[in-house]
């Protein structure tokens, strides 16, 4: 084989691995188990554990944001309940209940898969405190899996906010995951976020691996 065509084929070899690689094939993402949790407003606090109750760090999330030491119980349409639901701060402006399907089914309601924060329209839930009670008209979904990225991780990765892609785990089930979502921040960590619906049928546990293999 003379050296031109020995060349012409080296270079066919890495454009052709160049593009196997363009925008974030092959990107590692850690994986994070996201359990039910809740946001409350800050009136909605007070009306569930009294007065100028401040919610309580228990621990440091990403983004600013931190699990509370208080929790409450939620109730569905046909009282079924769900204790211990932990609350994440700091107070929104909005009120939100995030559940797995599961839980849905558990509690008898029908909650919609839905970003972060799009609550309109969605499931209707009561929640319970120690000093009381509140009823959402709307609020209680099932939170879409996402990958949370830096701008500096994007850049790495060639992906966008609001790009969608999709995600391979590659464990004993062989898990492939499509229309994860890109949300970029300079808050965020690095990492993959899906429910314990997802995680358990994958047989994925927190800080797994995924790959992000198409967009």
């Amino acid at each position: 084989m003379d050296t031109n065509n020995v060349e012409l084929i080296t270079k066919l070899v890495i454009e052709a691995l160049d593009q196997n690689n363009d925008k974030g094939q092959g990107f590692m993402v850690p994986i994070g188990v996201s359990a039910r949790h809740i946001h409350l407003t800050q009136e909605h606090v007070e009306a569930l554990f009294g007065p100028g109750h401040q919610l309580s760090k228990k621990k440091d999330l990403m983004g600013g944001q931190f699990a509370a030491n208080e929790t409450v119980t939620i109730v569905g349409l046909k009282l079924r309940a769900i204790e211990n639901v932990r609350i994440l701060g700091p107070v929104r402006s909005r009120s939100q209940v995030e559940i797995s399907a599961t839980d849905a089914i558990k509690l008898g309601i029908k909650a919609p898969i839905r970003e972060s924060g799009d609550v309109a329209g969605s499931a209707p839930i009561a929640i319970v405190g120690p000093l009381g009670a509140l009823y959402l008209k709307e609020g209680c979904i099932v939170a879409a899996r996402h990958i949370h990225m830096t701008p500096n991780d994007a850049a790495a990765a060639g992906v966008h906010d609001g790009d969608y892609v999709s995600v391979k785990v590659d464990n004993d089930r062989g898990t492939i995951f499509n229309k994860v979502k890109i949300r970029v921040d300079e808050k965020f960590s690095l990492e993959m976020h899906i429910d314990t619906d997802e995680a358990n049928a994958s047989h994925i546990s927190q800080g797994d691996t995924a790959v992000i293999v198409k967009l």
